[in-house]
């Protein structure tokens, strides 16, 4: 018998990921206040790598208490600036500030991932990566936002790396998938081993 697998998100990329990759899927949004969590979270000092794990396994569990049977697949991504937390922007102008901020400097994403049956986690990975933003002018950061904004509006630090974002960086120590917001490799090990997807 063929076990269910459920991608728990709406995000466009991590679900051309898994096609692109050939697994059979389907999508559930769960709905969740990621803000108040990360709030909570902040407040109680704790690390961003436990801030992602905490918001991919609240995705994942959402859905599978109510899925029963399913392998329920949970993604989150948080960007690491000196320690600060950096979320989606909410404006162009807070995209510019970010992208203004992190030039010419390292930050850290990681890459959250939970998958969860019958409502408990069974796997999870954090995965890291380290960037280094080019030095780049105030008039590129701001015509980079301008052109971008209805795409980068949805991405952590207001950049998307497969897009004209490569442009910002001159370094990336890491794993792109990670980059693009799912550990794909090692979700595919993981299923391959549950016998999800052929071996």
């Amino acid at each position: 018998m063929v076990v269910p697998f459920i991608l728990a998100s709406g995000s466009s990329i991590r679900a051309q990921l898994l096609t692109r990759a050939a697994v059979p899927f389907e999508v559930q949004i769960p709905r969740v206040d990621e803000q108040s969590v990360k709030r909570s979270m902040l407040a109680e000092n704790a690390p961003p790598r436990d801030i992602a794990d905490a918001l991919a396994e609240m995705k994942a569990r959402r859905i599978s208490e109510r899925t029963p049977g399913a392998l329920v697949l949970g993604c989150d991504q948080v960007l690491d600036f000196d320690g600060d937390l950096l979320s989606k922007p909410e404006t162009p102008e807070q995209a510019v500030a970010q992208l203004r901020a992190m030039r010419g400097q390292w930050h850290r994403l990681l890459c959250a991932a939970v998958i969860c049956e019958g409502g408990r986690p069974i796997w999870r990975h954090v995965g890291q990566v380290r960037l280094h933003m080019r030095d780049a002018s105030d008039a590129y950061i701001g015509d980079y936002v301008d052109r971008n904004w209805d795409n980068v509006r949805h991405a952590v630090g207001g950049y998307r790396l497969e897009e004209e974002g490569a442009r910002l960086f001159t370094a990336i120590e890491g794993d792109y998938f990670h980059v693009l917001g799912m550990p794909l490799l090692e979700i595919l090990n993981f299923l391959t081993m549950k016998e999800v997807i052929a071996r």
